[in-house]
């Protein structure tokens, strides 16, 4: 029997061994802190959401049907969801922790007895069957938070796998688009290097005719030689690139259903009219990447929460019942039953360092995730900035350079009167022909530009992503 003198010897024994279980975890801070710059070069205002299929503002058929097929079979985004449904799948783990575990148990065995253990004889030196047949039953009492902490962080991960889903959707949709609209690029300057070899070989029978009549010497004749295999090298050149984008865009869509070029429309005037002036006031709130690096500090600094509480005691209340009898015959009976109940207490005393290694690996990951996202918010501002000012860059271009073009097309015009007028020569003509075509070479490229910066902002403003407001909790 327990004297009190014994009671408050054991009650001190138990209060020293918390005390002990309880290690220090002074000195183990985070050291990054989360910033938010404000936005570069460029004044900030609410502007209407962009569509979550924002390609489709192109009118282009052809482009919806690669998008489409893309986002259905690119195997990069089925990574990205296939990593979301594991962060799922550790939620739904982590919740379950909450909750009793019970399993059933059944052991059937022949065994034979020590004659020199705690049986005493005839059992001693016999040969027996045994057999168990009950429930266990486990309960962790989540008195220190750790598996709140530990369901909170895979809460963290799993948002931030959703949003990679998203991250990753809007940069594949955004590459299918840039690569079509490089297609369309190379597909034009095609036809404008075709023309041109066209109006060399043109130019090229005009010198050899007033080279036989005596107007010019030989030197005019090589010059224009020499001018059509470049044209020819520059032809072969596109032919290439028309065929690697179209292996580009055939690996985006994962098939080999793509256009061929001198199949595809024409860069229309309608694809370019968008005016997005500025840089919305809630960008970081419409960034897919941004969302999922500021989940990913949430999930870290949750990390730490179960990572302290294993300095702490883990108290569970354990409990069992069933059957248990020396042979078989009576297995089944009642007075077979066995029981028990209570609770289990765990507590650590002398680790050798893991608990505080753990915890400064767990702080150190709060610390990269704290600087992957201010690295991810200062790129998103970068990216946005470099966006708006490309688009109203090529926008200002391209009202000079259809100037410039339209001047060339007037020379060209007066050039031709000129000649049918027999004020003039061919050359002359073609000559004005040369400058129309080198405008219109630049009007391609300048369309193709406005093109990609359009298809960059929309990405710069999240494709159209809605950060979820909801956080999940037990």
């Amino acid at each position: 029997m327990n004297t009190p003198s014994q009671g408050r010897r054991l009650a001190g024994l138990a209060a020293a061994l918390l005390l002990a279980g309880c290690a220090n975890m002074k000195g183990i801070e985070p050291e990054a802190t989360l910033r938010t710059p404000p936005v570069p070069g460029a004044t900030t205002q609410e502007l209407a959401p962009v569509s979550v299929e924002w390609w489709r503002e192109f009118r282009d058929p052809e482009l919806d049907r690669l998008e489409e097929q893309a986002l259905r079979d690119s195997p990069n985004l089925g990574v990205a969801r296939a990593r979301l449904r594991r962060a799922q799948a550790a939620t739904a783990a982590a919740d379950a922790n909450f909750y009793p575990q019970v399993n059933g148990q059944l052991d059937l065995e022949r065994q034979r007895f020590s004659e020199h253990s705690l049986f005493p004889p005839p059992l001693a030196g016999s040969i027996q069957n045994t057999g168990t047949l009950q429930a266990n039953a486990n309960w962790e009492l989540d008195f220190f938070g750790k598996n709140q902490a530990a369901l909170e962080a895979a809460v963290g991960a799993a948002r931030a796998a959703e949003a990679d889903v998203a991250a990753a959707r809007v940069v594949l949709a955004a590459n299918v688009a840039r690569t079509y609209f490089q297609l369309l690029r190379v597909q034009e300057q095609l036809g404008v290097a075709r023309r041109t070899l066209q109006q060399r070989e043109e130019q090229l029978k005009l010198v050899s005719d007033r080279v036989s009549a005596g107007l010019d010497t030989t030197l005019e004749q090589r010059q224009s030689e020499g001018a059509i295999p470049e044209v020819r090298q520059q032809i072969e050149a596109l032919q290439e690139q028309a065929q690697t984008t179209r292996n580009a865009l055939a690996a985006l869509v994962a098939s080999q259903e793509v256009p061929e070029v001198g199949k595809l429309p024409a860069i229309r005037d309608e694809h370019l009219v968008t005016t997005l002036p500025a840089l919305p006031a809630d960008l970081l709130g419409r960034r897919p990447d941004v969302s999922a690096a500021r989940w990913r500090v949430e999930a870290a600094s949750r990390e730490i929460k179960v990572a302290q509480a294993q300095f702490y005691p883990n108290i569970n209340l354990t409990a069992f019942l069933g059957l248990s009898t020396l042979g078989l015959g009576h297995l089944l009976d009642l007075g077979s039953e066995q029981w028990g109940i209570g609770p289990a207490v765990r507590l650590p005393i002398f680790d050798a360092g893991r608990l505080r290694a753990n915890l400064s690996g767990k702080t150190a990951d709060l610390d990269a995730s704290i600087e992957n996202y201010n690295g991810a918010v200062l790129e998103a501002f970068h990216e946005a900035g470099d966006a708006v000012a490309s688009f109203h860059s090529v926008e200002l271009q391209i009202a000079q350079q259809r100037q410039a073009e339209a001047a060339a097309e007037g020379a060209y015009d007066i050039a031709v009167q000129r000649y049918r007028a027999g004020l003039g020569t061919f050359l002359n003509v073609l000559t004005a022909e040369t400058t129309v075509l080198a405008q219109r070479r630049l009007g391609v490229d300048l369309a193709a530009r406005a093109l990609d910066a359009r298809v960059q902002l929309y990405r710069a403003l999240g494709g159209g992503y809605s950060a979820p407001t909801d956080v999940a909790a037990h």
